[in-house]
């Protein structure tokens, strides 16, 4: 394959190609939301909603910058996960009632990689004063929006999409520097059809990888 040398982006001898293949896409969609939106200040507290294929790398890309994180999911059964191998500083379970009124107000923005509707007045009620909710995710039908409590707090939702070549790069660098990979599961290019299966019913932690070199057949 020859391509310009503009559109290559660099990876570093100590990251394994299979654990970077992924950062090329979820991981600068949530470096670069990290960066633009400037929620990569040391002892910032940022959420991140949805802990899959964009929040686990978000969750990691934040700790390394030094960010306190708290993971919002619907599923209490991910906590062991969001604290003790992503290292998240806690965890809240958007339908607890409870949790969520005890952090509201707590925190200076938050990553929402849900593509799943949702609803976002919870989450903007966690955010203090002058707060973003950075949506990265891509839910297929429209989300309501409600406008006054962003009114009453200067709150500010927003988007990102990925980034740009030399953000791109710089994101694989921290990468290389922090030792953050995806989270993989190799597979050989004729499982293809199981593997789209299963990433149908989110049976996946968190990116299928395909190892094309080694498992496809030459003709």
């Amino acid at each position: 394959m020859v391509a310009d040398e503009h559109f290559v982006i660099r990876v570093p001898d100590n990251l394994p190609l299979d654990g970077a293949a992924p950062l090329l896409c979820a991981g600068i969609t949530t470096y670069s939301a990290l960066r633009y939106y400037g929620l990569d200040k040391p002892g910032m507290h940022v959420g991140v909603v949805g802990l899959g294929g964009l929040g686990h790398v978000a969750v990691k890309f934040a700790k390394a910058l030094g960010v306190r994180v708290t993971v919002i999911s619907t599923s209490p059964n991910k906590k062991k996960e969001a604290i003790e191998h992503l290292r998240a500083d806690s965890f809240l379970v958007s339908r607890d009632q409870d949790q969520m009124q005890a952090a509201v107000g707590t925190m200076d923005g938050i990553i929402d990689t849900v593509s799943a509707v949702h609803p976002l007045l919870p989450l903007i009620a966690l955010l203090k004063s002058n707060g973003k909710l950075v949506m990265v995710g891509a839910p297929e039908k429209p989300l309501e929006l409600p406008v006054f409590p962003l009114l009453m707090g200067r709150k500010m939702v927003a988007g990102s999409n990925i980034g740009g070549m030399k953000e791109t790069q710089e994101m694989i660098d921290f990468a290389a520097k922090h030792n953050i990979t995806a989270q993989v599961e190799v597979i050989p290019i004729d499982y293809l059809k199981t593997a789209m299966e299963r990433l149908a019913k989110t049976d996946v932690r968190y990116r299928f990888v395909i190892d094309v070199g080694n498992t496809l057949k030459s003709t």
